[in-house]
């Protein structure tokens, strides 16, 4: 009950800082939910659609129209611009105003209706890998639907029912099923990635801020007094508001993700609540680890801000884990995000069970537990004059 006490009492001192301090409440809600709504907003389409390209229809007869109309109605390209020339595409693409161009030659009617071998010819900016593929796959697709289609008017005509030319045409069928995001939206795993990713800068940021402006204001004694120079007490009174406070900022981003973004969630809620909770404490131990090691501010808030970004890069969402140099795939597992990241994939998407979760869980309390390691510096740095007035 006595620890209680104390920590209580470090708690209402920490709620008087937050109040009395603007950049506090900033950090710790203003921006959060400001985060949250931007990214619902940024990917509410969830998949990429009417991305500019341009024509060259040099045969201008049915047929080249046809599939210029086929190319028009994908659901991933518009054309913006009926070229006269290649010069005019390679400016236009060069200026970025279109993605991709697609080149019907010359006698393209005739060659196929003569039985002759023609091509299409697309050329696709490299400089978006999403755009590229989903150009280059959506582009290939309406022009492979209207060769089948030519070669089956083609075999009908020889004598063939629709079926014997359509066996002949396509002897062996692929039929691809995508298994845990048939709708390949982007929405539902971007925006499950990118708002954790703003949850843990935030916690970051915050907690750092909370510890590091004792040192910088020299408060740091006093803190330690309200919780009678017990360090755990005060360092549980510090950071249990900004968890308390997050983890209610985290039911919100999971309402949005869930309600607004309409990411399904095929597993279980109270792992991915449980892994959330985990997540935002292991945050806050290295963050407490952090400012404890370098008794600075300033030089913490770099520190703790770069950790953080490189969570992402990381996190195997963008380039996989398993296909990283093996010295990389070490380092990956440095960062809390990474086996959230996990917890978040398996229950909302795969509807792994629950027990395949267990390990990633494991490892984030883990990380809870690295404050042990720092609490004799932190204690030092609370106690000692020459480590505050840091800028």
């Amino acid at each position: 009950m006595e620890f209680l006490r104390k920590t209580g009492a470090v708690a209402r001192r920490e709620l008087s800082r937050i109040a009395r301090q603007p950049m506090y409440v900033v950090l710790l809600l203003v921006m959060p939910l400001v985060s949250f709504v931007f990214f619902a907003l940024l990917f509410n389409k969830g998949v990429a659609r009417d991305i500019p390209i341009a024509i060259l229809d040099e045969d201008h007869t049915a047929l080249s129209r046809k599939v210029a109309q086929m190319i028009e109605d994908t659901p991933t390209a518009l054309v913006a611009y009926d070229l006269q020339d290649m010069e005019q595409g390679e400016r236009l693409m060069r200026e970025g105003k279109i993605m991709a161009i697609v080149h019907i030659p010359d006698f393209f009617e005739k060659n196929i209706l003569s039985n002759r071998q023609t091509r299409i010819e697309n050329y696709v900016s490299g400089t978006n890998i999403t755009v590229n593929g989903l150009l280059s796959k959506d582009i290939q697709t309406a022009v492979t639907t209207f060769t089948a289609g030519v070669q089956i008017q083609l075999l009908t005509k020889q004598g063939l029912t629709e079926r014997q030319a359509m066996a002949q045409l396509m002897p062996v069928r692929f039929s691809r099923h995508v298994l845990f995001n048939p709708y390949i939206n982007y929405s539902y795993y971007l925006s499950p990635s990118f708002m954790p990713m703003m949850l843990l800068i935030f916690v970051v940021l915050v907690t750092i801020f909370s510890i590091g402006s004792e040192l910088k204001y020299a408060t740091a004694r006093e803190w330690l007094r309200t919780a009678d120079d017990s360090i755990w007490a005060a360092l549980l009174g510090k950071t249990l508001p900004i968890a308390l406070t997050m983890f209610l900022l985290s039911l919100a981003m999971l309402l949005i993700i869930f309600k607004v973004v309409g990411t399904p969630l095929n597993g279980s809620l109270t792992v991915i609540l449980l892994g959330t909770l985990l997540f935002i404490l292991s945050y806050q131990s290295i963050s407490v680890l952090i400012v404890s090691l370098m008794a600075n501010m300033r030089l913490s808030l770099s520190l703790g801000g770069g950790y953080s970004v490189l969570a992402f890069t990381f996190s195997g969402l963008t380039f996989p884990v398993m296909a990283m140099w093996p010295a990389m795939r070490a380092v990956s597992k440095l960062f809390p995000f990474t086996y959230y990241t996990d917890i978040f994939v398996d229950q909302m998407l795969r509807g792994a069970p629950v027990r395949c979760s267990l390990p990633d869980l494991g490892c984030l309390a883990l990380f809870v537990v690295l404050p042990l390691l720092c609490m004799p510096r932190l204690r030092q740095v609370c106690t000692e004059e020459k480590f505050w007035g840091r800028l």
